[in-house]
């Protein structure tokens, strides 16, 4: 009874903090005006940080959906409720350390929110069988898309970090380390392409290696891994997209 009450509260004080950061801001910045304090090459342009948006209007879709009177008993949603309410503060928490730059406490926090979606996500594609078209849609959707931005987010925040404690990098150039970065990420791709079939979670993975590609045009080999990455990637979404099991509905 308690828990859809929590996850409301959560949500309301995650997205108050997410967007206070931005508008006050925290500490006098803005969320990317530290992040260009970095020489990293995995950081996108600053437009494809817009998804936040889309991800915003997921949180809200789901907080809804749950609290409704017919779900409260949904089995499905009971190993969400947690995950989410955890994801949250692991959200809020993150900020905070960020713009205090606290920045490797920002590890802790990115990696309880990583976690928290990655366990939320393994529920319900392992109970998706049972979820109706509408919860498709207003729950598994939302947090696919919200993984495959923290996915990208946990490079990035590594990446800054790794930057912040003058790590030499095992003596490969920051060039060299993308490109190992860039493979990584064209490995994930076919991975969830081959095994999951999502297109939402891979849909974000090619958003946010075009803004990388955007960010940096003139910089060599990253600039060519980058796009060569963003057409494997484009090729797996394209592939999860003609062989949709995951969005596949099950009888209502």
């Amino acid at each position: 009874k308690l828990m859809p009450w929590l996850v409301i509260l959560t949500t309301l004080a995650t997205l108050a903090v997410n967007i206070s950061a931005n508008i006050l801001p925290l500490n006098g910045l803005d969320t990317g005006q530290i992040s260009d304090q970095f020489d990293v090459y995995f950081v996108p342009a600053g437009y494809v940080f817009s998804i936040w948006g889309v991800i915003y209007v997921g949180m809200i879709a789901f907080t809804v959906y749950q609290a409704l009177p017919a779900q409260r008993e949904n089995t499905r949603l009971h190993g969400v409720r947690g995950w989410f309410i955890l994801s949250n503060v692991a959200n809020a928490v993150w900020l905070f350390f960020w713009h205090y730059q606290q920045f490797l406490l920002t590890l802790l926090a990115m990696g309880a929110l990583l976690v928290s979606l990655l366990a939320i996500y393994l529920h319900l594609r392992s109970n998706r069988g049972r979820a109706t078209r509408q919860e498709r849609w207003l729950v598994d959707i939302p947090f696919s898309i919200y993984l495959g931005w923290i996915t990208v987010a946990t490079i990035a925040n590594v990446t800054s970090v790794l930057d912040y404690v003058g790590w030499s990098g095992w003596g490969l150039s920051a060039e060299g380390w993308m490109v190992v970065m860039l493979a990584v990420v064209a490995v994930l791709a076919w991975a969830m392409s081959l095994r999951e079939r999502d297109a939402a979670y891979l849909a974000v993975l090619v958003w946010a290696l075009a803004g990388i590609g955007v960010k940096f045009p003139e910089a060599g080999v990253v600039t060519m891994a980058t796009w060569t990455v963003f057409g494997l990637a484009a090729l797996a979404f394209l592939w999860a997209l003609i062989q949709p099991r995951s969005l596949r509905p099950s009888p209502a």
